[in-house]
């Protein structure tokens, strides 16, 4: 893994970058990674608050990393180095995949990864990107969004979900909720940038969510099936008023909820036993194996047997006596 460093990128996503990758969690299970500190030479690179990154290593290494995520910046204008440019460009040519985090959408926009291509960044710069880079096809909604193997991540907290997500998609949903469970963290969001700029919950709300309960209840007996109305009816609201509330709480409808949580035991189930599909199906509340599998196609882009084969893969990749890349 490359964190890319060079002055101007913001202490806070170096920090996010570093706790998920560079925190040693095999003693929970969790996958030993290699995060190296990449910049265009070995002097300290300069943050806000009088801190400083050392780098380890220099962009010739690039070509060794397998993901490259690139911080946000303190001035979302400030001009990325041209080497920095061109080791970006070239590392997208080798296929390997490239995640910024906020700000950092606009140093891809410099090195013209995002010409043509859709991407994410905070609310409040939407219109300050499209401004300086009009090829840029940006979603102002997502939480963050993908596009020919370029990442891209709204503002702060979505940095952590996008790089969660990125250890989700190489090394399964267990691995991602232990180093989110570490974090004090959700191991995923579901929703958009809307939930906080367009429908704000109330105060009380926040302080105190009363669709705690009904939440844990589902969690608890994902089993059995759920209508919006036995939910509701559990929550002492009116179907129309609890779809209301739980969206402005979660920032998702409660279906929509409701099958992620579905597929999120699902993944855990395929990654942590050898049970049969029909059962797996059957005790994450889909009922057939027919119907997880379309839901799997449709929201992963794979299927359940592919899946568990893809992570028992990555697993038998990490076992060791396997020869480190150096």
């Amino acid at each position: 893994m490359a964190l890319l460093a060079f002055p101007g990128i913001r202490a806070f996503d170096v920090a996010v970058i570093t706790e998920v990758w560079g925190t040693d969690r095999t003693d929970r299970n969790a996958p030993a990674f290699e995060l190296r500190r990449v910049a265009p030479d070995s002097s300290p690179v300069p943050m806000r608050g009088s801190l400083a990154l050392t780098p380890d290593r220099t962009l010739s290494w690039l070509h060794r990393a397998d993901l490259v995520v690139v911080p946000g910046l303190d001035d979302h204008l400030t001009p990325a180095p041209p080497p920095v440019l061109a080791a970006l460009r070239d590392a997208h040519t080798r296929g390997t995949p490239i995640a910024a985090l906020c700000g950092g959408a606009f140093t891809l926009a410099q090195a013209g990864l995002l010409d043509g291509r859709r991407a994410v960044t905070h609310w409040n710069l939407v219109d300050l990107l499209r401004a300086h880079h009009p090829l840029v096809g940006v979603h102002p909604d997502a939480l963050f969004i993908e596009d020919d193997n370029i990442w891209t991540s709204a503002g702060t907290a979505a940095g952590i979900d996008l790089c969660l997500h990125l250890v989700r998609r190489s090394h399964g949903a267990e691995a991602a909720a232990t180093i989110a469970r570490s974090m004090v963290t959700a191991p995923f969001r579901t929703g958009t940038q809307a939930q906080f700029i367009e429908h704000p919950t109330p105060l009380a709300d926040r302080d105190a969510d009363t669709l705690a309960a009904v939440r844990e209840h589902a969690l608890r007996h994902l089993d059995q099936s759920f209508t919006v109305a036995d939910l509701a009816d559990r929550a002492g609201m009116s179907p129309r008023s609890f779809t209301r509330h739980f969206t402005a709480a979660t920032g998702t409808t409660p279906l929509r909820w409701l099958l992620d949580q579905r597929l999120a035991a699902a993944q855990k189930l395929l990654e942590r036993t050898d049970l049969p599909m029909p059962d797996i199906a059957h005790r994450t509340g889909f009922g057939s194996e027919v119907t997880m599998r379309q839901h799997f196609s449709s929201r992963l882009a794979t299927s359940p047997r592919a899946y568990r084969a893809a992570f028992r893969q990555a697993e038998a990749d990490r076992s060791p006596g396997r020869p480190r890349r150096p």
